[in-house]
């Protein structure tokens, strides 16, 4: 009997570890579709937008527009899940992206990989992903003037890292440190 048992649990061993040796990585980097300006400008771009023009419209305020489907809205606030909770949504967006800079297969448009073990580079991200976050609770807060505070703390990560990275004049150095 104890013979069987065994023979039993080296069998379901052993299938556990070849099963284990077949699953994906979970170390692993996902893949990467965008470049890093693609990325910007359609994830992290627009989403800046929105928590950004909660400094100037009250998102409780924003009505529908009349004859249009909030549905087919392109416009965030006035879409569907409009109004604060398009600010809850972009800060999220925000700070998942923030993730997204970190992946270091990733790259500029101009080729050169993203600085992902550069030291200032995260530190910038890590500036993006906690003033998002601090925009989730002034949106979850519905508090229009924290909104105010964190769009500027927010606004300032952001243009650090461009001006250490992002060489508007010489694009063939964007990604590399000033």
């Amino acid at each position: 009997m104890r013979k069987t048992a065994l023979a039993l649990f080296l069998v379901v061993a052993a299938y556990g570890l070849s099963v284990m040796a077949q699953a994906p990585s979970t170390d692993a980097a996902p893949p990467v579709f965008a470049n890093l300006n693609q990325l910007m400008r359609g994830v992290l771009y627009p989403a800046a937008n929105v928590v950004f023009s909660a400094q100037a419209d009250n998102p409780a305020e924003i009505k529908f527009i009349p004859g249009h489907d909030p549905n087919m809205s392109t416009d965030p606030l006035t879409s569907s899940f409009g109004g604060w909770q398009a600010v809850e949504n972009a800060a999220l967006a925000l700070a998942e992206s923030a993730t997204l800079l970190t992946n270091a297969s990733r790259h500029c448009s101009n080729g050169v990989a993203v600085p992902a073990k550069d030291p200032a580079w995260a530190a910038f991200v890590q500036e993006v992903r906690d003033a998002s976050m601090k925009a989730y609770k002034a949106a979850q807060a519905k508090d229009q003037d924290k909104i105010v505070e964190i769009s500027e703390t927010l606004s300032t990560s952001c243009s650090g890292c461009h001006r250490k990275f992002r060489d508007r004049k010489a694009p063939e150095n964007r990604c590399k440190p000033s």
